[in-house]
C-alpha cells in the first residue's frame, strides 16, 4: 500500500484517455456504421444498403513521460523503470482509451435518408499537469527516495466509464449540379458506470530522508485536494450498478461533396441497372465538420470530498494506511463534502478533407480539437491531433496508412486494412516497430456484416435487370419481362400486335395480308374504292358521270353540263349566233351563212384590200429577201394581211409571185416562186394556219402592164393574194 498511496497522493501516476478511436479507418467510404461516431452526416448517400456491426473495439495508450521500444516490453526480464527513456517535465501526461462497439447497424430508409442505431461502451480518463520530476523521484517509493522538494501544481484528473445507446439520422440537404450537402444528427442515451476524479490546488511536497531509519522519513505537503467517486468505495469496494446514473448526449455533423462530374450521375439518364449510381463514390473533394459528445451524465450518488493537505507525515503512517480514502481521512482535514455530480462528455470538434486523387486512391487530412477546459473539475476531453492518411479503398478491400501528430505523444505512423467483413489497424504500429522511444500505442479491430449497394446485373442490356428478366441472355421489353415478343408468321409484326398471327401480312394491315373486297383485281391497300369495283386506271373506283348524260367524265368535254355522246357530252351550241350549230359550223366562232357552212364569204372589198396590202411588200432587187429600207412598212403590211385572213378560217388563199421580163426567164421564174414562199412563211410565223395557204411563182408570164416602160415593169414586179375557195 505504501507505494500506491504515495503515488496517488502525489499525483505521480496518471492515465488519461483520448477519445480518438479507429484511427485511419473511420474516413473510409466503407467504414459504415463506425463512421457515424465521428460525423453522423457521413452515412447519408452511403455505399451500403445496410451495415451490421457484430463487434468492434478500439484502444489507445500514450504519454509524454516514458518512451519505450514497445515489443521489448513483453520480453522476459524487461525492467520498465530502468530501460524506458524518461522525459520528466513539470507537466507530464499519459493517455489510455477503450471504446467497444456492440451490435449496431445502419441502413438506407429512402434514397436520401439513412438511419443508424448503435450500442457502445466507453472508458475515458484524464489527468493533466502532473509533475514528471516528482514521479521519477518516487517511482520506487519513499523508502528508496532521497531528499526532494517539488511543486505538484494544479493536477486535474477525471475518469469515466459509461454505455451509450445512440440513434442517428442523416439526409441529403442540398443537391445542385456539382454541389452536394448532407447533414446528420445523433441522439444518445447515456448510462453511467464508474466515475472518479481528482483535482489539486497549489499542492507542494517535500521529503526529508532518514538514513538511520527509513520508516521515519517525513513528507511535508501543503495545498488542497478534491476527490470524487461515483459511489462510496470506502464503504463498499464492490461496484454496484446504479440505474439512476444517466444522461443524454448529441452529435452534429455536415458533409459537403464537390462533384465536378455530376453529369455522369444524372438520375434522369440512369438505367435500371445503374441503381441510381448508389454504388459509386461520386466526389472529387469531400469536406466534413462535426461536433461530437455534447452532453453529460448525472451521478446522483456520487461522493465529493475536499482535503487540506497541510502537514507532515512519516513513511510509517503511509505504510499503515489501508486504502487511499483511509489515508486522507486519517492524516488530513476534510473541509467540505457533497453528494451528486455531473460529468461531461469529451466534447470535440472534428474536421476532415478527403481528396479522390485517382480512381480508388484517396488522401485524407483530418483533425480533432478538444472543447473541454483543462482545469474543469471532473472534466475530461480528447488530445488535439492532426492526421494525414493516404488510402486505397474498394468495396471489399481497403488499405490505409495514417500519419498523425498527437498532442503529448508526438508523431505516429500506422497502417490498417479492411477485408470483407473484417478490419484491423493501428495508428502507431509502424512507429512501434522501429522506434526505441515510442510514447503511444493504439489498435482497432472488428467484424461486421456489410451489405453493399451495387449496380444491378443486366447481361442482355435490355434495361431489365437479371433478377427480374425471364430471358437473361436475350434482349426483350420490360412489358414482356425482358423476353422478345414472338412473331409466329415471321412477318415483322409481333404476335401481340398481329391480327393474323399465323398468316404473314404487312405492318400497315396489322400483320394480315391485303384483300380484294370488290374483286376488281386491285388489293384494298391500293384500291381507292375497296368496296366498289372499278378499273385499274381509276385506282379501283368506277368512272363518274357528273352531268348524268351517259358520257363518263373522262370522255366528257362538258362534264358538268349534259350533252350528246356525239358531241363529246356537250349540248349543241351556236357560239357565233349564225343559226348553224357549232358541231356543223366550220367557223363556230365567226358569223357566216349556211351556204358557206357557217363561215363568212370573201368579198370583193376584202380581196381588194388584200391586193393593196400585198402590193406594198418590197424585196431587195434581184433577191427573195425583204428590203431593209422598207422592212418596217413591209412588216406592218404582213400584220394587216394576217388580221384579214384569220377572219376566214374556212377559206384557202394562194400567195402568187410575179416579175418583169428583164433578165433570164428561168431566173425570173425561180425568183417569183421564192418571193411567194417567203411571204407565205412570214404569214405562218405570225399565226396564219398553214392549211389556208399555198404559194406559187409565175415569173414574167402574167404582166398587168407593158414591160416596155419603166413604170409598167414596176407594176409587173408584184406579190398577189388570190382567193381559191373554201376548204
Amino acid at each position: 500500500m505504501k507505494k500506491t498511496v504515495i503515488i496517488l497522493m502525489l499525483f505521480v501516476a496518471t492515465l488519461s484517455a483520448k477519445a480518438q478511436s479507429y484511427m485511419g479507418y473511420f474516413h473510409d467510404n466503407y467504414a459504415g456504421v463506425q463512421s457515424v461516431l465521428f460525423n453522423p452526416a457521413s452515412i447519408a448517400d452511403s455505399r451500403f444498403k445496410t451495415d451490421i456491426n457484430l463487434f468492434s473495439i478500439s484502444g489507445a495508450v500514450q504519454n509524454d513521460l516514458y518512451g519505450v521500444k514497445l515489443f521489448d516490453v513483453y520480453k522476459d526480464g524487461y525492467d520498465f523503470d530502468r530501460e524506458a527513456k524518461r522525459s520528466p517535465l513539470n507537466q507530464n501526461n499519459a493517455l489510455v482509451n477503450f471504446d467497444i462497439m456492440g451490435p449496431s447497424f445502419m441502413f438506407n430508409i429512402a434514397p436520401k435518408h439513412t438511419i443508424a442505431v448503435f450500442t457502445r461502451a466507453r472508458s475515458v480518463t484524464n489527468l493533466r499537469n502532473v509533475n514528471g520530476n516528482l514521479i521519477d523521484q518516487v517511482k520506487e517509493g519513499l523508502d528508496e527516495a532521497s531528499d526532494f522538494n517539488f511543486n505538484a501544481g494544479n493536477v486535474n484528473g477525471a475518469s469515466n466509464t459509461w454505455g451509450e445507446l445512440g440513434i442517428s439520422y442523416a439526409a441529403v440537404l442540398y443537391q445542385n449540379n456539382q454541389h452536394f450537402l448532407k447533414g446528420g444528427l445523433t441522439a444518445k442515451y447515456l448510462q453511467g458506470g464508474v466515475n472518479g476524479y481528482v483535482k489539486g490546488q497549489d499542492v507542494n511536497v517535500a521529503f526529508n530522508e532518514n538514513t538511520v531509519d527509513p520508516d521515519r522519513g517525513t513528507l511535508v505537503s501543503n495545498g488542497q485536494i478534491t476527490v470524487g467517486t461515483s459511489q462510496d468505495f470506502e464503504a463498499n469496494e464492490d461496484y454496484k450498478f446504479d440505474s439512476n446514473a444517466n444522461g443524454f448526449g448529441f452529435d452534429l455533423g455536415l458533409v459537403y461533396e464537390w462533384r465536378p462530374d455530376y453529369e455522369q450521375y444524372d438520375l434522369s439518364k440512369a438505367k435500371r441497372a445503374d441503381n441510381n449510381f448508389r454504388d459509386l463514390n461520386k466526389y472529387k473533394l469531400r469536406f466534413g465538420l462535426s461536433v461530437t459528445d455534447i452532453g453529460s451524465i448525472n451521478y446522483k450518488k456520487a461522493r465529493q470530498d475536499t482535503y487540506d493537505v497541510n502537514g507532515t507525515i512519516t513513511q510509517e503512517m503511509i505504510n499503515d494506511a489501508g486504502n487511499f480514502y483511509e489515508f486522507l481521512e486519517d492524516n488530513y482535514t476534510k473541509t467540505s463534502s457533497k453528494i451528486g455530480m455531473k460529468t461531461n462528455l469529451p466534447t470535440a470538434l472534428h474536421a476532415d478533407v478527403d481528396w479522390n486523387m485517382y480512381r480508388k486512391f484517396y488522401l485524407n487530412l483530418n483533425g480533432d480539437i478538444n472543447m473541454v477546459a483543462a482545469n474543469k473539475v471532473n472534466g475530461y476531453g480528447i488530445a488535439n491531433r492532426v492526421s494525414l492518411t493516404p488510402r486505397y479503398e474498394s468495396r471489399w478491400f481497403s488499405f490505409y496508412v495514417p500519419m498523425t501528430y498527437m498532442q503529448y505523444s508526438g508523431m505516429q505512423v500506422g497502417s490498417g486494412l479492411r477485408v470483407g467483413a473484417f478490419f484491423v489497424g493501428s495508428g502507431s504500429v509502424l512507429t512501434n516497430l522501429v522506434s526505441k522511444e515510442s510514447k503511444a500505442v493504439d489498435f482497432h479491430l472488428g467484424i461486421k456484416i456489410p451489405v453493399y449497394e451495387k449496380k444491378f446485373r443486366d447481361r442482355d442490356e435490355d434495361g431489365v435487370i437479371d433478377k427480374e428478366d425471364t430471358c437473361k441472355k436475350v434482349a426483350g421489353p420490360v412489358e414482356n419481362k425482358g423476353c422478345p415478343w414472338p412473331d409466329s408468321d415471321s412477318d415483322g409484326v409481333f404476335d401481340k400486335d398481329d391480327a393474323c398471327a399465323d398468316l404473314a401480312g404487312p405492318v400497315e394491315n396489322k400483320g394480315c395480308p391485303w384483300k380484294d373486297s370488290d374483286g376488281d383485281t386491285l388489293l384494298d391497300n391500293v384500291d381507292a374504292c375497296p368496296a366498289i369495283s372499278g378499273p385499274v386506271e381509276n385506282k379501283g373506283c368506277p368512272w363518274p358521270d357528273t352531268d348524268k348524260d351517259g358520257v363518263l367524265d373522262k370522255d366528257d368535254a362538258c362534264p358538268n353540263e349534259a350533252g350528246l355522246p356525239e358531241n363529246k357530252g356537250c349540248p349543241n351550241l351556236d357560239a357565233d349566233k349564225d343559226g348553224i350549230s357549232d358541231k356543223e359550223d366550220n367557223c363556230p366562232l365567226i358569223y357566216g351563212p349556211a351556204s358557206n357552212k357557217g363561215c363568212p364569204e370573201v368579198s370583193k372589198a376584202t380581196l381588194e384590200q388584200l391586193r393593196v396590202e400585198a402590193k406594198s411588200i418590197f424585196f431587195t432587187t434581184g433577191k427573195a429577201t425583204l428590203s431593209d429600207a422598207k422592212k418596217g412598212e413591209t412588216s406592218g403590211r404582213l400584220d394587216a394581211i394576217k388580221e384579214i385572213l384569220k377572219n376566214y378560217p374556212n377559206a384557202k388563199f394562194a400567195i402568187n409571185g410575179h416579175t418583169d421580163n428583164v433578165g433570164n426567164a428561168k431566173a425570173n421564174q425561180k425568183l417569183s416562186e421564192a418571193r411567194a414562199k417567203v411571204v407565205m412563211d412570214l404569214l405562218i410565223e405570225k399565226g396564219v394556219n398553214p392549211a389556208n395557204l399555198t404559194s406559187k411563182g409565175y415569173g414574167a408570164t402574167k404582166p398587168v402592164k407593158s414591160n416596155k416602160t419603166a413604170s409598167g415593169r414596176a407594176e409587173n414586179r408584184r406579190t398577189e393574194i388570190v382567193y381559191l375557195g373554201n376548204l
